[in-house]
């Protein structure tokens, strides 16, 4: 096959297209910057159907890797912003996809979209802009890729790895909290975690058969505690994570949501209910077996 693979340059769109030549496929590449490994510049937030039509032209199908920080406060409203960052650009890209007769693709989501089918009763979608724009993304871009362009999504937890200098976009701050003199602390509850390289993996499989499933990804279910722990001990450091209480958690969540009203901010994912989050678990069965530490080593490679 040959496959265009959008958000090329970061972390799980470098794995993809890695896995995807170790298959036998091509892959080309586009990303917003410049770098080694790029095919084509371009702002696919700004690209027209046209301008991705152009890029499409005889490839068979498409991956959609790029993603937008859901914590950044911004000035109200945000949902324009976030629905223009996340859900218009997967809609031109479907329609141009179905115009030139691809005749597959993926989209990397949100484990969030898995736990709103799940618990309907949490609200997500109603609570969270960000949940909201991410269920408005998969549902619009399948409506416009249309029956014989089957899209799957990827519903991602936390993705540990590193593709050269390319890493999650939250690992930093992890990381400056586990190397330094602050206590580290962490609520009950926990997330479910992968690797780019099971990602990666998953997409060319949905890719090869031509899928259109919603795919939650798993390599592992981890407690808080037991994340901070093994980041710790990766950076080198053998810290004891002290339990945060439940109550604590949720005021200083409620006061950080109420400092950004007052500010006129909003996040995509709303402080006042994030530590209904965080204090849940937020676990999928494991879909790969596959153990993470390798992948969290590489992310936190201790001095």
């Amino acid at each position: 096959m040959r496959i265009l693979v959008i958000g090329g340059s970061g972390l799980i769109g470098a794995s993809v297209v890695a896995v995807l030549r170790e298959h036998g496929h091509d892959a080309t590449t586009v990303a917003r910057t410049a770098r080694d490994g790029v095919d084509h510049r371009l702002d696919v937030e700004s690209a027209s159907v046209d301008d991705l039509r152009r890029l499409l032209a005889g490839h068979d199908g498409m991956v959609y890797a790029t993603r937008t920080d859901e914590q950044r406060p911004l000035p109200k409203p945000i949902y324009p912003t976030f629905r223009r960052d996340n859900v218009d650009p997967v809609v031109r890209l479907c329609t141009a996809a179905r115009r030139e007769n691809l005749t597959r693709g993926v989209v990397m989501g949100s484990y969030y979209t898995y736990f709103d089918r799940l618990h309907p009763q949490w609200r997500l979608a109603e609570r969270h802009t960000y949940i909201r724009c991410r269920l408005e993304q998969a549902r619009e871009g399948r409506a416009a890729a249309g029956p014989e362009l089957p899209v799957a999504v990827l519903e991602l937890p936390f993705v540990f790895g590193r593709a050269g200098d390319r890493l999650p976009n939250w690992a930093g701050p992890l990381d400056r909290w586990a190397r330094s003199r602050t206590p580290l602390v962490a609520p009950t509850g926990g997330t479910a975690a992968t690797s780019a390289r099971s990602v990666a993996e998953i997409a060319v499989d949905a890719l090869e058969r031509a899928s259109g499933a919603d795919i939650p990804v798993a390599d592992v279910n981890l407690t808080w505690t037991d994340m901070l722990t093994s980041i710790a001990e990766a950076v080198g450091r053998r810290r004891r994570v002290t339990r945060l209480p439940a109550a604590v958690a949720r005021a200083a969540l409620r006061l950080g949501g109420a400092a950004q009203a007052l500010g006129g901010k909003e996040s995509g994912i709303n402080p006042t209910y994030l530590a209904d989050l965080l204090l849940a678990d937020l676990f999928i069965e494991p879909t790969t077996g596959r153990p993470l530490d390798p992948a969290l080593r590489e992310t936190f490679t201790a001095p």
